[in-house]
């Protein structure tokens, strides 16, 4: 079901037909450490596979985010973000609190995100460091295009 939010001159929906899949793969591919590099192709699995948040200003997408989840038990929010043009506005936090209060993504167990440099955005929002972070593993892929420190124990992310 698409789910539309208005403010202002703004509005945020779920209508996958409005996302601008170029602006999303240049901006994630260019602009992000997290995803420098990152193909069209991948991209575009990525939000076939994913429940889709833009952010818009009348015709014009400002801004994503996306939740990979099971619907029942835990969701991960990636690839958050707005255009510099359009920072400075709320549209940030407009987003992640329809985000975090849309229907279909209620009462699961648990939520994560990974960030280098927006924890105090997310901690408004009530995400905290791993709770447990020795039970968390992860098996990066060697060939990721991302800096050559990323993968190293105790690196500066």
């Amino acid at each position: 079901m698409v789910e539309s939010w208005e403010r202002g001159e703004y509005f945020i929906t779920t209508d996958r037909l409005r996302l601008n899949v170029a602006l999303i793969h240049k901006f994630l591919s260019t602009e992000t450490y997290w995803a420098v590099g990152r193909s069209v192709a991948v991209v575009k699995r990525s939000l076939d596979n994913s429940l889709c948040f833009g952010i818009y200003r009348e015709t014009e997408q400002v801004g994503f985010a996306r939740v990979v989840t099971d619907f029942a038990t835990f969701a991960w929010l990636a690839d958050v973000f707005v255009v510099p043009e359009h920072r400075g506005r709320g549209l940030a936090k407009w987003l992640m609190a329809v985000i975090l209060a849309h229907p279909e993504l209620q009462g699961f167990r648990r939520w994560v995100l990974a960030t280098k440099d927006a924890h105090s955005l997310y901690a408004q929002f009530g995400f905290i460091p791993l709770h447990r972070p020795e039970r968390w593993m992860e098996r990066p892929d060697p060939n990721m295009q991302e800096s050559p420190d990323y993968w190293k124990p105790n690196a500066e992310k």
